[in-house]
């Protein structure tokens, strides 16, 4: 377990991708012991950074220094469906070893592989047991495991391995709310150097400070999410009104400068009029008049430089504060009207096992959430609706226009443009029209000529949602599955942003509870080898 002296350094630190995109320039950071949130919008580094941190890249300059040995948890979680769980948790060796040893095989080379672990079987079933995974088997295979019980199984293998420094990458991501309070209850006992990249508000709330990551640089906040937020919002008061008082100065400078400039024409032509009428000497003239010149032009260039000035200290009042684009449209195309048929489910039974018994109704424009463990079959459902899939038995019909949003969000052809996209769905619609729709999801001029493939994953998500939504016909009935996954908290919030324009009925899969109460849900239904109706509270209380 991590020491008091156990650290991360990074100095000068560069980093490319291929195509030559930079992703961190000159960065510095220094991280010690205790729990740091690593927050930042969608394609700011973060999973760069840990990747740099563990290890698994190369920086293009600059330098990386790890006191004590690294546990890393990437978002991408990729084990071989064949391997064994005791050597997912690096203790197979060891555990073939002891039960040579019970069997009464003393081989030297038996224990040479126990060393001092003769404790490593009875401490590996501890560790599932507090992650939930007590039902797992160590002679298990990881094929047979769910995707959130792969991620727990790897925590569980950084856990046993006891490293100094423990990196975690959206490690909620796949986890259903009672395997994330079992990750949270890990993050809590922690005592060591964690990073957490994470856009799961619970989970942030529990850190000691946050690092937000914007332009290759750090900026820290003690305590968690809920501080940083609030020392956020005091700073991005002051900022505005730092930028209207930059705002009020440029606009005085530039008043003084104009004054200036008409003073001093009125003085050549008053001169140039006494010049004319000989009221003075040509020799008196002609020196007033380089006098003139002179005071003119020192303060000319004087105001110039005000002005100058007053517009730097504007544009850097204007770049303290955060683009907070919202997004703002309206969809009244897709309006569901109370009491109008949209869907009825009856007798289904799905094709991994799950049922809908008797007869389920959806009418008016409902905001329903479908929640349930990892495996239930949420997803099985929705690509049921979605006709995606067929039902092993009984009747899915749905009686509006249906845009299902899968978690891989590959609606989009990646060689296409955002405009592009869009008119796949909206083929009769103008090219103008989209874009000026397309402005309303802040993809506006050149933006919404970039290539899907070249977006960040809220740019993607907001892409995608954008060509679901302005798709004809317009979408009545619209299915989430996971959205908020990938998201970082900006992106959270641009789609409950989006959503508050949609007007038809909705179905949202998803884990995170907060995220689910911000869309103003009507409707709570639970998956768990049965459909059933339950309530925000009993969701909360994990079920």
């Amino acid at each position: 377990m991590s020491t008091p002296t156990a650290h991360i350094t990074c100095s000068s630190l560069s980093f490319a991708w291929p195509d030559g995109s930079l992703a961190l320039d000159d960065f510095h950071l220094t991280v010690g012991p205790g729990r740091t949130g690593l927050i930042g919008v969608n394609g700011a580094g973060k999973s760069t950074l840990l990747r740099l941190i563990a290890g698994e890249l190369r920086p293009a300059g600059g330098r990386v220094k790890v006191a004590g040995e690294v546990g890393y948890l990437p978002q991408n979680l990729v084990l071989d469906t064949g391997l064994r769980v005791d050597a997912a948790l690096g203790i197979a060796a060891v555990r073939e070893a002891l039960h040579a040893i019970e069997a009464g095989d003393v081989g030297e080379e038996h224990f040479a592989a126990v060393g001092d672990d003769w404790d490593a079987e009875g401490r590996a079933r501890a560790t599932l047991d507090e992650l939930g995974l007590a039902h797992i088997g160590l002679d298990r295979t990881i094929g047979e495991m769910s995707g959130g019980e792969c991620v727990l199984l790897r925590l569980a293998a950084l856990l046993l391995a006891r490293p100094d420094v423990l990196l975690l990458d959206e490690p909620t991501n796949n986890l259903d709310l009672y395997a994330r309070q079992r990750l949270y209850a890990a993050v809590d006992a922690w005592r060591g150097v964690l990073v957490v990249v994470s856009h799961d508000r619970e989970l942030l709330e529990r850190v000691d400070q946050i690092a937000d990551l914007r332009d290759s640089a750090v900026t820290w906040y003690g305590g968690n999410l809920t501080a940083y937020e609030e020392a956020l919002a005091v700073e991005q008061e002051a900022a505005e009104r730092m930028v209207r008082v930059a705002e009020a100065d440029v606009q005085r400078q530039k008043r003084e400068l104009a004054e200036t400039q008409v003073k001093n024409a009125r003085r050549k032509r008053y001169g140039q009029k006494l010049f004319e009428q000989g009221s003075v000497p040509k020799i008196v003239a002609s020196a007033r008049k380089h006098s003139a010149q002179e005071s003119a032009g020192k303060q000319r260039l004087m105001h110039a430089s005000r002005l100058a000035d007053a517009k730097e200290r504007l544009d850097d009042a204007v770049d303290a504060v955060r683009d907070d684009d919202e997004i703002r449209i309206e969809l009244p195309q897709t309006k569901v009207h109370p009491g109008q048929g949209v869907l009825v489910l009856r007798d289904l039974e799905l094709a991994h096992g799950a049922r809908v018994r008797g007869r389920y109704e959806v009418r008016g424009p409902e905001r329903i959430a479908l929640v349930g463990r990892n495996g239930a079959g949420k997803t099985t459902l929705l690509r049921t609706l979605a006709g995606e899939l067929a039902p092993v038995s009984g009747e899915a019909v749905v009686g509006v226009p249906l845009r299902f949003l899968p978690q891989r969000l590959d609606v989009l052809d990646d060689e296409l443009s955002v405009v592009e996209n869009v008119a796949r769905f909206a083929p009769d619609a103008t090219n103008n029209r989209i874009r000026a729709r397309l402005a309303h999801f802040l993809f506006r001029g050149a933006r919404a000529d970039r290539a899907a493939g070249t977006l960040s994953g809220g740019e993607r998500f907001r892409a995608a949602l954008a060509a679901l939504l302005l798709a004809e016909p317009a979408p009545r009935l619209l299915m989430l599955d996971e959205p908020t996954n990938s998201l970082d908290m900006a992106s959270a919030r641009r789609l409950t942003e989006a959503l508050e324009a949609y007007e038809g009925a909705l179905v949202v899969a998803s884990h995170d509870v907060p995220f689910l109460e911000s869309l103003g849900i009507t409707r709570w239904l639970l998956l768990d080898g049965e459909l059933r109706d339950t309530t925000a509270q009993e969701v909360r209380a994990g079920l």
